[in-house]
C-alpha cells in the first residue's frame, strides 16, 4: 500500500533510481538462475533507510513513462517515502543494472529518463522547505543537464536554512577520476554534510588518512569518512569523532554506503551526539552488508520486494 504524505518531508533526495536484477543469493551472475527484480538508486535508498527509522523523507526524480518506472515508482512510496514530485518521462526509458555479487555491477542507464533532468525538472520540489537535502556525485555525472540541476540545487538550498548533504559517490563507470575528482572536491567542500570513503578519496584525491581528506575539505561543515571495515570519522567545528565498524560477514558490499548515509542523518534530524550518529550509520550498513539488496528491513530481509497488490 503506498503511503499517503501531507507533512513537509524532513529529508528530500534528489537523483536517479533504476530497475536493479540481482541474483537472490550470493551466486555470480553468470551462474545464476533464481533471480528478482527490485530497485536501487544511492538517493532513494538514503530515503527509504531514513524512513525505515522513522524520518518523514521525499525522492525526488525522473523516470520513463513505462513498466518498470511505474513500478520503481511503486516500490519506492511503498518504502513510506513520499514520491509526489517524482516525473515521469513518456520519451526516455527507466534505466537498468544487475548485482554481479562481489564482483561489481553493470549498468545500462544511457539515454535514460534521469540522465534527461535539469534545474526545472525540479522546480516544483520544495527544498527550501526541508531540514535536509540530500545528493550525491553520481548525478552530475548522468549528463550536462544533471551537472547544471546539481548546481541548481545548491544554489537554492545556500539561499534557504536547509542542509546540503552530498555523498561523493564517485562511479568510475561514469566519469574517470582524474575528470571527476576537481569536480567532486568541490561540490563536497560545499555541502554542510559530506560523506566520502577512503578508499575513493584516495583514488580521486590522492589522500592517505582520514585528517588529509579533512585537510583538502576544510569547508564542508560536517565531514564523515568512511574507512570500511575500520570504522568513520566525523569532523566539525566541534570536534573529531571516530565510531569504529560493526564486525560483519559481508555477502555484496553495493549499497551500504547508502545506508550509513541514511542511519547518519536519521542521527542528526533526532539531535543525537556525533558518536550516536556515526553509530546509526554502522547499524544500517550492517544491515545491507549482510544482504543482496540495497535497502533492507530490520530483519535482514530486502524491503525493496514488490508487495501483493
Amino acid at each position: 500500500m503506498t503511503t499517503m504524505h501531507t507533512a513537509t518531508p524532513e529529508l528530500i533526495a534528489l537523483g536517479e533510481t533504476m530497475a536493479l536484477v540481482t541474483p537472490r543469493d550470493a551466486t555470480p551472475l553468470a551462474d545464476a538462475v533464481d533471480v528478482r527484480l527490485s530497485i536501487g538508486g544511492a538517493e532513494s535508498n538514503v530515503a527509504a533507510h531514513a524512513a525505515a527509522l522513522g524520518r518523514r523523507t521525499a525522492w525526488a526524480g525522473a523516470l520513463g513513462d513505462d513498466v518498470l518506472g511505474h513500478r520503481v515508482h511503486r516500490t519506492i512510496s511503498a518504502q513510506g517515502v513520499d514520491t509526489r514530485w517524482v516525473r515521469f518521462d513518456p520519451d526516455a526509458p527507466t534505466g537498468v543494472y544487475f548485482k554481479d555479487p562481489g564482483r561489481g555491477v553493470l549498468y545500462y542507464r544511457a539515454g535514460s529518463a534521469a540522465s534527461r533532468m535539469t534545474p526545472e525538472s525540479i522546480a516544483d520540489v520544495p527544498l527550501e522547505q526541508a531540514r535536509i537535502v540530500h545528493i550525491s556525485g553520481i548525478t552530475p555525472a548522468l549528463s550536462a543537464g544533471c551537472a547544471r540541476l546539481i548546481d541548481g540545487v545548491i544554489a537554492r538550498v545556500a539561499a534557504g536554512d536547509a542542509q546540503l548533504s552530498f555523498d561523493v559517490n564517485h562511479r568510475a563507470a561514469l566519469w574517470s577520476a582524474s575528470d571527476a575528482g576537481p569536480v567532486l572536491r568541490g561540490l563536497a567542500d560545499r555541502a554542510d554534510i559530506a560523506f566520502v570513503g577512503l578508499d575513493e578519496a584516495q583514488t580521486l584525491w590522492g589522500t592517505a588518512t582520514p585528517d588529509d581528506v579533512r585537510a583538502l575539505l576544510p569547508h564542508a561543515g560536517r565531514l564523515v569518512v568512511k574507512d570500511g571495515d575500520v570504522g568513520a570519522t566525523e569532523y566539525s567545528a566541534d570536534g573529531t569523532v571516530f565510531a569504529p565498524a560493526i564486525p560483519t560477514d559481508v555477502v555484496e558490499a553495493v549499497g551500504a554506503g547508502d545506508a550509513f548515509a541514511a542511519g547518519y542523518l536519521a542521527g542528526l534530524l533526532a539531535g543525537d551526539a556525533p558518536a550516536e550518529r556515526l553509530q546509526g550509520g554502522h547499524r544500517r550498513a550492517h544491515l545491507v552488508l549482510q544482504s543482496t539488496g540495497d535497502v533492507v528491513g530490520a530483519d535482514g530481509t530486502d524491503a525493496a520486494e514488490p508487495r501483493a497488490r
